[in-house]
């Protein structure tokens, strides 16, 4: 059996490369690269050519085939490019998960298989069984810090057929210590961070590529526009009154938007200051928020973000709450604990659901408990899948912190004494 693998340079991709070789497959390298640009990187313009090389080293140690592919055309055109289009209209894409379902399982399996590959295999950490429908099911990997179940969570039952992931019931700690002891030139590679083949960016500067710069308002919400607002005060007593399988979809649909701010409107006033009396523009005192800074466009910022906003004068980090890219907006909010950092409910439209096993799939009307993270390396959260003609909305056990438009919400299935596998299984996901 022919397994191509997916070698980065990294030591998770090495070992499983090394995995697959002592178990006796007809194992070969490929690497591609996926980016040529370096306008907003904030590492050298060759550092996928360092990365190839130790590649290269890796597969001529372990003794397979190497080989290479330029992938940056489809890269560009299925994630780049979604990745701007997102931004531009005020959503926080996961150009990660695209990475997976778009080219690493489907333009890079489409090469593998063009040289004979039967299968895929990556460094991931996380888990394939097959279920007694014949259906695959991924599970999380049983390293608990470093479970990467969350990035496949687009793939299709045909990608889950082509895949391995050979280091997924191995520990973090494992995987190190065998590529140290097989002396592979990865075994003290650190990991890579920031985008998928991109690496870390200065990401303003990096969608300034085709995003202009535009000044706005930075405005500080206070807590006492929470307690004048109607709409705020609506949510919290639904969300109290009701349980959530008797809320309508058009309570659903209201929890789950975001917190709309453009109520917040502040006058201005002209005045003359110095010696010579010049004429100046200030801001009426308003109890709801302050102009509290500016910034150069609203849509490089994102919810949750605490860096970048240069913004002094407070006790406690300022984070942001909500962004609108149709006034140049961004607001923001004191504290870890601000009150418009935390939502109880999200909805995915209906074109938006996908089901790792389509014979999961909720029916119209439906209800299940399950877990869910709405970010990597988040922990499991307890909340009730509920589909309705609206979408599938999430309603959570508690309050969570930055839910973000554009990003992922993965659910996985509850644990179930009576199931022989250890792990959650990844049941499907959403477009927030």
């Amino acid at each position: 059996m022919k397994v191509c693998v997916g070698l980065s340079g990294g030591v998770d991709s090495s070992v499983a490369a090394l995995l697959l070789k002592r178990q006796g497959y007809d194992v070969f390298a490929m690497f591609m690269q996926n980016w040529h640009d370096t306008e907003g990187t904030l590492h050298g313009d060759c550092e996928w050519e360092e990365d190839k090389f130790v590649a290269e080293l890796v597969a001529r140690k372990i003794g397979i085939p190497f080989y290479f592919v330029d992938l940056s055309a489809e890269y560009r055109q299925r994630v780049v490019d979604y990745m701007f289009d997102e931004y531009a209209h005020g959503r926080t894409p996961n150009p990660d998960v695209l990475c997976n379902s778009e080219i690493k399982f489907d333009a890079f399996l489409a090469k593998a298989r063009a040289l004979g590959a039967d299968y895929v295999a990556t460094g991931h950490y996380c888990r394939k069984e097959q279920a007694s429908d014949g259906s695959w099911r991924l599970l999380e990997g049983i390293d608990p810090g470093k479970d990467q179940s969350y990035f496949l969570c687009r793939l299709s039952q045909e990608q889950l057929a082509s895949a391995l992931f050979p280091i997924g019931g191995m520990l973090k700690s494992e995987v190190r210590a065998l590529a140290a002891e097989a002396d592979l030139p990865s075994a003290d590679k650190k990991d890579s961070q920031g985008i998928c083949f991109v690496g870390k960016v200065d990401l303003p500067v990096f969608l300034q590529q085709k995003l202009s710069s535009v000044e706005g308002d930075v405005v500080e919400v206070f807590d006492a526009w929470y307690d004048a607002s109607a709409d705020y005060r609506m949510r919290l007593e639904l969300l109290e009154g009701k349980a959530p399988s008797e809320l309508s979809d058009d309570e659903l649909s209201l929890l789950s938007k975001p917190v709309d701010y453009s109520d917040i409107v502040f006058r201005t006033e002209t005045y003359r200051s110095g010696r010579h009396h010049v004429r100046k523009t200030r801001y009426l005192p308003n109890p709801w928020g302050v102009v509290a800074g500016r910034h150069e466009g609203a849509q490089f910022y994102t919810i949750g973000q605490r860096k970048g906003l240069a913004i002094g004068g407070h006790a406690r980090p300022l984070f942001v709450i909500a962004t609108d890219v149709e006034s140049n907006r961004v607001y923001v909010g004191e504290g870890e604990d601000h009150k418009g950092l935390f939502r109880s409910v999200l909805r995915v439209a209906p074109d938006e659901i996908h089901w790792m096993r389509p014979s999961l799939a909720l029916p119209m009307g439906a209800e299940q408990r399950c877990r869910v993270r709405i970010r990597y390396r988040q922990d499991l959260q307890d909340a009730l899948l509920l589909m309705r003609p609206a979408g599938l909305f999430v309603v959570f056990d508690k309050p969570q912190r930055s839910i973000t438009p554009g990003q992922f919400a993965a659910f996985y299935a509850l644990p179930d004494p009576a199931d022989r596998w250890d792990a959650p299984e990844l049941l499907g996901s959403g477009v927030i």
